[in-house]
């Protein structure tokens, strides 16, 4: 979930103290471009209507993601029928649009009243006190931990203990596929279902990926002769970029091997990649360009994401996250499959394991009623509504299965991505301050091993730099 997707976006202005309510001026730092921009961006829906009903409390609910929004519609219209004294206006804005607008109605001091977090964005509004501690509002404490996939309410737990996030969804990584192209491979799904792989040799992932590339003449990479200067099609597809996460595109490997990317859980302090493990996966990862069995940085543009990939038959497989199944299912001339990540160095797949989450503004003057909001939007009611129309996965046991079963009902079978979590096989996103600074240090690095310039061994000085940041 690279910053090329609406998972993983990455904080632009530098973590500051922690503590203490936010100024003008310290949002406004680094954040000038963003707020120029914001005036009149996006797109507006009102939800059961234009307009309140007379002596109705009106509350505003952002989020981005258009693929969400009907989802979000039809559960929010249901709170409001069950509660009247209620008026929700819900925003949904273009990914760039919704972080410039938020940040530019924090300056203003006319935020929304709750609205979608993220992960790399939280901890900075946290240190800036924008965002609003949840325990003891309304309905929110009758909401425990355990009711959500587990992992999910820590990644919105802050270093001070408050939760400042009620996790609306999660996200996991797969493989995706075009069927009728493995057909004409003379492969099978099963083929793709209980791969491994290792750092060393790559295991039968690698065979798999030398299977599926072919160069100009025609010559596969698992055969003599197969020039990797000059490939056709690549065995795996990649994202126009990368980053210091790498959430679909090396992380999973990375953590395969059990590197983990800071000293804790959440809100570690010390990060990794000076590790051994990280250092065997990141060679392993980038060595498949001078294969030829991934492209060379700066092959394909932001115009030819994965799924394009896939569909001019430029690539064969592509390691994406579960928000895109829609997506992929939607591209024309693809019949979708969808396969687990290869078993690692541990006996099994690991993903990356990330979840969105309801935040609520500290400048809000509703705050209850927002609660009652997010704490609705939580519920089995709500849960059903949403997992039946859901481009994603729900954060309830109701709300996955839900969606599980709406997929099947089309015909598809996305237990590659819910069976992750249901057997505890994966490795949470990196919830850390810095986020910005970390980003402006490792993405050099990771563009320059991208680019066979450098290799694992080089990462350790950029790491050393990264540490610098927390002393």
């Amino acid at each position: 979930m690279s910053i090329r997707n609406h998972r993983d976006p990455v904080s632009r202005t530098p973590s500051a103290a922690r503590g203490g309510a936010v100024s003008r001026r310290r949002l406004l730092q680094g954040s000038a471009a963003l707020a120029a921009g914001a005036a009149g961006a996006g797109t507006l829906t009102a939800c059961g209507g234009v307009a309140a009903p007379a002596g109705a409390t009106e509350i505003d609910y952002w989020l981005w993601d258009a693929n969400q929004l009907p989802a979000y519609s039809a559960a929010i219209d249901a709170f409001m029928a069950e509660n009247p004294d209620v008026f929700v206006r819900v925003t949904q804005l273009g990914w760039e649009d919704y972080w410039t607008k938020l940040t530019a109605s924090f300056v203003a001091e006319a935020g929304p009243d709750a609205f979608a977090d993220h992960l790399a964005r939280y901890p900075e509004f946290l240190e800036l006190g924008v965002i609003s501690p949840l325990d003891g509002i309304g309905p929110l404490d009758d909401l425990p931990a355990d009711r959500f996939q587990e992992g999910l309410q820590e990644l919105w737990t802050g270093p001070d203990g408050a939760r400042y996030g009620i996790p609306k969804d999660y996200d996991t990584i797969a493989v995706m596929y075009d069927l009728a192209m493995i057909e004409e491979e003379g492969l099978s799904p099963e083929d793709l279902a209980n791969l491994d792989w290792n750092p060393e040799d790559g295991g039968s992932f690698e065979q798999m990926l030398a299977r599926l590339s072919v160069d100009a003449n025609g010559v596969r990479g698992d055969q003599d002769g197969f020039d990797p200067a000059n490939v056709a099609r690549y065995g795996l597809a990649v994202a126009p970029g990368t980053d210091y996460v790498g959430q679909t595109t090396w992380g999973h490997f990375a953590l395969m091997t059990g590197w983990t990317f800071t000293d804790e859980e959440t809100w570690g302090t010390r990060f990794n990649y000076d590790d051994e493990r990280f250092v065997a996966a990141i060679d392993w990862y980038f060595g498949l360009v001078d294969k030829g069995f991934m492209a060379p940085f700066g092959t394909f543009g932001d115009s030819s994401p994965p799924q394009t990939q896939l569909q001019s038959g430029s690539s064969a497989l592509a390691t994406d996250g579960s928000w895109m199944i829609t997506t992929y299912n939607n591209v024309e001339g693809i019949d979708l499959g969808i396969a687990p990540l290869p078993a690692g160095p541990l006996g099994h797949p690991v993903s990356m394991f990330n979840g969105l989450g309801d935040s609520i503004s500290a400048q809000s003057e509703n705050k209850e009623e927002a609660a009652r909001l997010i704490a609705y939007l939580a519920s089995d009611e709500a849960q059903r509504i949403i997992g039946e129309r859901a481009p994603f996965f729900p954060s309830t046991d109701v709300g996955t299965q839900t969606a599980i079963d709406s997929y099947a009902a089309d015909g598809l079978d996305v237990t590659p991505f819910t069976d992750r979590v249901k057997n505890g096989e994966t490795g949470l996103y990196p919830l850390v301050e810095n986020s910005a600074s970390i980003m402006s240090i490792m993405q050099p690095a990771f563009d320059q091993c991208w680019m066979r310039r450098i290799d694992g061994a080089d990462f350790a000085a950029y790491n050393e730099r990264v540490n610098a940041l927390f002393e």
